[in-house]
């Protein structure tokens, strides 16, 4: 009889059991699809969201405008019901981070405000085409950023039928990039006296903002062939340095650019015996004088410091510069003398020191550059700048490696109007076409 009863109860008892975790089971389950719900819901929500320039514009209208004439500030927020102490608020923090007297004609703005209100919420310029200033008018808080940029490799190959600028231009070709072209065969290449039918090949980066171009970052391989004569520029990193070298491992850098201004026109050279414009007289012109615009900008063709940053009734503004116990150079003419160049001013090569102008003896804009070598002016266009290191012997192997890669790659740029061909050999490349 005891058997018994324990037995139902023992039964009753496993019923229970299975009961109860049948019971927490379905209740974890539950508890399980309402979180899941949770997590799907929120998910909708977060795919719902909209942002722009960073911010969440869920919910806020989104007015694009451009800048007109002569509008400031004031004049593109007040429609948007802000206070002008808020604008003026604004326009004294803003200045460490952009000064609102720099918003320009045709610049991009967005306005957001409220869809409940006209009130602007966040003011948004865009001083280039790859940055953006946020002005939060709410909190008063302005900060600067970077849109997102992609990068993509060109090429390019052309012959030179006018000039490298207009041949260049006519492919497509910025001049961001013609001016780091002619900076890089400087010393190499006399652009002023091309030949028709010389060419060129490059291979560069691009960076794109919202699809469109907006500058080179950097040439990575390039070609010119000038009078039947090659000249390769191929990158190879030497000393924790990437520096561009010829065929024969001979570097193309040298202590000084080639020009004080980016790709220009030379219309005076160094002579000792010149009519003068201005005095009309013969007289010794112991400069090079490049034709540009006022306003270009004038940059040092070296690392030094400044001597001397002043006006003169003859010289106008310029700035003369010592490189070292052997080089000096000067820049006459100037507009206006750059920013913070004074007596004494350390100087890096490429940096702006001034603008072209027509100060001083001068009867139209350009840049007389002047050259000394030991206390003595000789003429730019003559001297002869060492080159930096050349490939050294213990790099050799790994650089013959790099140019026959460079070689290939190149052979594979066309030049525009001609199929592709190579442009140069190893001893393993066979030239397209070749009957071997």
């Amino acid at each position: 009889m005891n058997k018994k009863w324990i037995g139902i109860a023992a039964l009753i008892g496993s019923i229970g059991v299975a009961a109860w975790f049948q019971f927490s089971e379905m209740k974890l389950n539950t508890f399980s699809s309402e979180e899941q719900n949770l997590s799907d819901s929120t998910a909708i929500e977060n795919l719902n969201e909209q942002y722009l320039y960073g911010i969440n514009v869920t919910g806020l209208n989104i007015i694009e405008g451009t800048v007109a004439k002569n509008q400031t500030l004031a004049t593109i927020l007040s429609p948007f019901n802000v206070p002008y102490q808020i604008i003026d608020e604004i326009a004294k923090k803003s200045k460490e981070v952009f000064d609102v007297r720099g918003i320009a004609t045709n610049r991009k703005f967005t306005v957001l405000t409220p869809t409940d209100s006209s009130k602007a919420r966040f003011f948004i310029y865009e001083p280039s085409p790859s940055e953006y200033v946020v002005f939060d008018l709410d909190s008063v808080d302005i900060y600067k950023a970077e849109k997102p940029a992609e990068y993509r490799t060109r090429e390019a190959g052309g012959t030179i039928n006018t000039s490298l600028y207009v041949d260049m231009t006519n492919q497509g070709i910025g001049p961001d990039l013609i001016d780091m072209f002619a900076d890089l065969y400087g010393w190499s290449v006399d652009f002023q006296s091309l030949q028709k039918g010389d060419k060129y090949k490059v291979q560069f980066e691009e960076k794109l903002i919202d699809g469109q171009v907006v500058g080179i970052t950097d040439i990575k391989l390039a070609y010119f062939e000038h009078k039947g004569e090659p000249y390769h520029a191929i990158p190879f990193e030497q000393n924790g340095e990437v520096n561009f070298f010829d065929q024969d491992g001979n570097s193309l850098k040298k202590a000084f650019l080639r020009d004080p201004l980016k790709y220009t026109r030379i219309s005076s050279r160094y002579n000792l015996r010149r009519f003068h414009p201005v005095q009309k007289r013969y007289k010794a012109h112991l400069g090079t004088d490049y034709a540009a615009p006022t306003g270009t900008e004038i940059r040092s063709v070296g690392d030094g410091t400044v001597v001397e940053a002043r006006y003169t009734s003859a010289n106008g503004n310029y700035v003369k510069i010592k490189h070292n116990g052997t080089y000096t150079t000067q820049y006459l003419h100037m507009s206006k003398i750059g920013k913070g160049i004074r007596a004494g001013a350390r100087i890096k090569q490429g940096q702006v020191i001034g603008y072209v102008g027509s100060t001083g003896l001068a009867t139209g804009p350009h840049l007389c550059f002047r050259f000394w070598k030991n206390g003595k002016q000789e003429d730019w266009l003559r001297e002869k700048i060492p080159p930096s290191e050349p490939i050294l012997s213990q790099n050799k192997l790994a650089f013959e490696s790099k140019k026959s890669e460079a070689l290939r790659l190149l052979a594979n740029i066309p030049v525009t109007g001609e199929n592709p061909k190579l442009v140069a050999q190893t001893q393993d490349l066979i030239p397209v076409g070749s009957s071997d």
